[in-house]
């Protein structure tokens, strides 16, 4: 009887068994709105940033260049030509201006803007340098690039482009008689202009402002000026972009070969400490990198993105003049003539300060296992190579 009773105490096992929980149909559309809610969310920030990304790429392909407002005859006297030439590639005939010599002459110095200008290039500014030019009894090439040209305007590749257009140019001052032919760039005009070089024999000299050259690291220390965007993935998403907005990608752009490029003929780079724009670094290096004797830098304290001419006008034409000297390209008195380097004007700091960085990368970069020094035959003043 009692285990009778005890066995009827027992739990059955479907007793002991839970009965599952039942999800309301309501509960479960909750459920998955909850879900879409916040995939939305996440796809919608991945969406903005691709999209910001975008936008960049597109501001950096399509620059806003002012219109020609002057001609070398209203702003400084100089008789000149309309030209239109092709580019050395026959994608696009190139606009400009063609300033001859007073008396006859074989050389020609070609001006390469920079990225976001003209020919004008008014910030230099630039009539005031092809004057100078001028002066020296060059004749002086100034045109538009493609993303600057009043018609048929391009995109901005970076110099994929732009350097075969800048190779027109040398053609151009080749078939007028040019013999001895110096390009004078500007930032990315001067990034270009060390494209170029990589592809022609006919340059006798550069002189390079500020060189921009468009590769990862500048594209990212550009960037971070406006906005604090991680750099990865952010120059992942640009590169991916890049082709899109104007057919070319970073890879196109030879900025590795530029980079440890030793070119056969001198080059005089110029750049400012406090450029935001392009490092300083960057033209140290390249300069460390030229074995030829009349190849130098200077590397300006405090001097900013393509303003050097601006703060420092006689100093910067000193060396510059110092420059040509050494190649024979400047006579001394042509040189001593020149009323920018006469007229009273006086450099933004003081003259201990200019002397101070007149050495270039001596000054700035002294560890440099290659620097050496170059002293040109009209001033005392060293440039380091």
């Amino acid at each position: 009887m009692s285990t009778t009773l005890q066995e009827n105490a027992k739990p059955h096992s479907s007793e002991l068994e839970e009965t599952p929980p039942v999800v309301s149909p309501r509960q479960i559309r909750i459920k998955h709105v909850v879900v879409a809610f916040l995939l939305s969310i996440v796809f919608f920030f991945l969406f903005c940033f691709v999209a910001l990304h975008a936008y960049i790429a597109w501001v950096l392909s399509n620059p806003t260049v002012a219109s020609v407002y002057s001609n070398p005859m209203q702003a400084k006297g100089m008789a000149y030509e309309d030209i239109t030439f092709p580019a050395a590639d026959d994608s696009r005939m190139m606009q400009g201006w063609y300033i001859p010599a007073e008396q006859k002459s074989s050389k020609t110095i070609i001006f390469s803007h920079g990225y976001g200008a003209n020919r004008e290039e008014t910030w230099i500014p630039m009539y005031d340098l092809a004057h100078y030019a001028h002066k020296l009894n060059f004749n002086v090439v100034m045109f538009d690039y493609g993303f600057a040209a009043k018609t048929n305007k391009e995109v901005a590749t970076g110099g994929k482009k732009e350097s075969q257009q800048l190779l027109g140019a040398i053609q151009l001052a080749k078939q007028k008689g040019s013999q001895e032919i110096v390009v004078w760039g500007f930032s990315m005009g001067a990034g270009t202009a060390l494209q170029a070089g990589l592809k022609t024999k006919d340059v006798t000299a550069m002189i390079l402002d500020s060189t921009f050259l468009l590769e990862p690291d500048t594209l990212y220390y550009n960037i971070q000026q406006q906005l604090d965007l991680p750099r990865h993935p952010s120059l992942e998403i640009l590169e991916f972009l890049l082709p899109i907005v104007n057919g070319t990608s970073l890879n196109q752009i030879p900025y590795q070969q530029v980079k440890k490029e030793d070119y056969p003929f001198p080059i005089f780079f110029i750049h400012g400490t406090n450029d935001d724009k392009a490092p300083y670094q960057i033209a140290e290096q390249l300069a460390a990198n030229q074995t030829n004797p009349n190849s130098g830098s200077w590397v300006i304290q405090g001097a900013h993105h393509e303003l050097e001419f601006r703060e420092h006008p006689r100093e910067y034409l000193r060396k510059v003049s110092d420059f040509l000297s050494s190649l024979n390209l400047a006579e001394e008195d042509d040189v001593n003539n020149e009323p920018l380097l006469n007229d009273g004007a006086t450099d933004s700091t003081s003259s201990t300060s200019s002397s101070s960085t007149a050495t270039g990368k001596t000054a700035t970069s002294s560890s440099s296992s290659k620097s050496t020094s170059v002293t040109t035959s009209t001033s005392n003043e060293t440039t380091s190579k």
